[in-house]
């Protein structure tokens, strides 16, 4: 039997490649890169085969849709942010069997989903940035699952539950990484520059605070009550479908668990950011 061995909400944010590829902007993501390496760290010790990750840049209109392909590999540059996040190489292996388990698993809950086998199907930012520091050596498999921007919170549930079932029956051990924001909230153009470094309101602030205390205290079903309003509220990043999908496969309300914050909270363009990993029962 396969298992879920990590499960976390990670960030993404394009200014960390900034801080490993421009001498001037050195340093002003420290917080998120050893926050992220440490996940890796963590993986790797608990013997992760495959990244299993929850890309709030691959944003689909219909359906559940995973990234099949074998193999992972090219060059990439942002067409959100290309003078943040470009020339990024990488390569990594898929895992085309359990693509295709979770997708068949998906469907087997009624709803449309797809694997794909594309060679032009390539990898974005939210599953490239974790992966470049989760993931140097390349040695851990890639999975890269769609964000549906018009699926439901239940919704998002319900794919997570059945992504959970595709790793237990698959043999694998793996790890579910939600990769997108807390609140999401970008500063006007006018003042973007400025607010590199800061969360776009108090309001947004201090309601990813109160998430991030919940989690730690393990106060999940009083959060999962509250994620639609703070979904749109905050304005999730694609609605929060990553956190939902995250919290389906840990067993939603059930989920007995507690999310240790590694690093700080901080904020990004406006939006509020952080990396928790959230602990999983034992054996």
């Amino acid at each position: 039997m396969g298992e879920i061995a990590l499960a976390a909400k990670i960030t993404h944010v394009p200014s960390i490649w900034m801080d490993l590829t421009i001498d001037k902007y050195r340093g002003i993501r420290e917080n998120a890169i050893t926050a992220l390496s440490e996940v890796g760290r963590r993986a790797h010790a608990r013997g992760v085969e495959t990244y299993v990750i929850l890309d709030t840049h691959w944003i689909v209109n219909q359906g559940f849709h995973v990234n099949a392909n074998a193999r992972h590999a090219g060059t990439f540059t942002s067409p959100e942010l290309p003078h943040m996040l470009s020339g990024m190489s990488y390569a990594y292996d898929g895992d085309p069997d359990l693509a295709d388990a979770i997708a068949a698993e998906v469907r087997g809950d009624g709803f449309q989903a797809l694997a794909h086998r594309d060679a032009n199907l390539n990898c974005e930012y939210g599953t490239l940035v974790p992966m470049h520091l989760m993931n140097p050596a390349a040695d851990i498999r890639v999975l890269s699952v769609a964000a549906n921007q018009f699926a439901s919170i239940d919704e998002g549930r319900r794919m997570g539950a059945a992504i959970a079932r595709a790793i237990a029956a698959s043999g694998r051990r793996a790890a579910v990484l939600a990769s997108g924001s807390l609140s999401h909230a970008f500063w006007p153009n006018a003042v973007s520059a400025e607010g590199l470094f800061t969360v776009n309101g108090e309001f947004n602030r201090q309601i990813d605070l109160r998430v991030l205390e919940l989690w730690d205290q393990g106060r999940v079903a009083e959060f999962l009550a509250m994620l639609p309003d703070y979904a749109v509220h905050c304005r999730g990043e694609c609605a929060m479908i990553d956190t939902a999908m995250l919290f389906g496969a840990l067993g939603w309300d059930g989920y007995a668990g507690r999310g240790e914050l590694i690093g700080q909270y901080f904020g990004s363009s406006g939006t509020g950011q952080c990396v928790v990993d959230f602990a999983l029962p034992a054996g």
